[in-house]
């Protein structure tokens, strides 16, 4: 990846509050242009005003999409595709939790959509402008709840038994076989794929899942913090070859067992693939 961090356009999904808003203002701080996709046009708007008074001169421009459906993650990568010919860096950070089943406009369990299969597709939608800039990087934010997860393949959505905090580990568990298939698949082309657990952060989404943890909030990170390692992994030289990995606190960690499952992340892989309706086989 070129230093001249400010010839470079970055992506961060889920921009309009928290960890990716903190991200999009550090990577605007550094001078990239960055592109900020939020769900909703009125609090992406605010989060924009709020990055270019923090940071004055700031290049940022405002992409709207619900990232909950297919035809939202395709809006999003079109929006893209408008603005720019070249990607040099997406960061994966939207994410939800829902204590109760919640399905989407398409029938999926909402966690499932949002956390997984979002990134996965955006993802597959921009791999060729990630491989046109290449060195270009992916990074996913995915979590320590990973190691709680379990991918029931019998029952990804959740129909049969719902538990939200189940759901949201098994979703971050998806995040790093993701992740894990990504970096195979982009073998020899340039881009990297890392993904990170950005401690835990005092968040509306932590608050609005997490009731009890309220009580934990003097001790809880802030959004700045917890946009350090998904900041680290858009622009550090010293990560600028690793791809595969699972950082914590800017450093290399062993995410869990379930994670390292090479079989596991090829056969979600495959599920995914029909579950956004696109070809399983390419770019293997």
């Amino acid at each position: 990846m070129s230093n001249l961090i400010g010839e470079q356009t970055m992506l961060v999904t889920g921009a309009n509050a928290g960890i990716g808003r903190a991200t999009a203002t550090e990577l605007a701080r550094l001078g990239a242009r960055v592109l900020m996709a939020c769900r909703n046009g009125e609090r992406g708007a605010e989060a924009q005003a709020a990055v270019s008074e923090e940071v004055p001169g700031a290049r940022t421009e405002l992409l709207v999409a619900d990232l909950s459906t297919g035809d939202g993650v395709r809006s999003l990568a079109e929006q893209t595709r408008q603005l720019t010919d070249r990607l040099d860096v997406l960061v994966n950070n939207a994410g939800v939790y829902t204590r109760e089943y919640t399905p989407t406009a398409n029938g999926l369990e909402m966690q499932f959509a949002v956390n997984h299969l979002a990134p996965f597709l955006l993802t597959h939608l921009l791999r060729d402008l990630l491989v046109n800039s290449a060195p270009a990087r992916v990074v996913t934010v995915s979590s320590e709840a990973h190691k709680r997860g379990q991918i029931r393949f019998d029952d990804l959505q959740g129909e049969q038994h719902y538990s939200g905090m189940r759901a949201y580990a098994q979703s971050k568990l998806a995040n790093l076989l993701f992740n894990r298939e990504l970096a195979r698949r982009f073998g020899g082309t340039g881009v990297t794929a890392n993904a990170l657990h950005p401690g835990v952060i005092a968040t509306q989404l932590l608050f609005s899942g997490f009731a009890p943890i309220k009580l934990l909030r003097p001790f809880l990170k802030t959004p700045e913090s917890g946009a350090r390692t998904s900041v680290f992994l858009a622009v550090a030289p010293a990560v600028e070859r690793l791809t595969g990995l699972y950082f914590i606190d800017l450093e290399p960690a062993r995410p869990s067992q379930a994670a390292r499952d090479e079989s596991a992340a090829r056969r979600l892989w495959r599920i995914s693939a029909e579950l956004t309706e696109m070809d399983p086989e390419e770019n293997s």
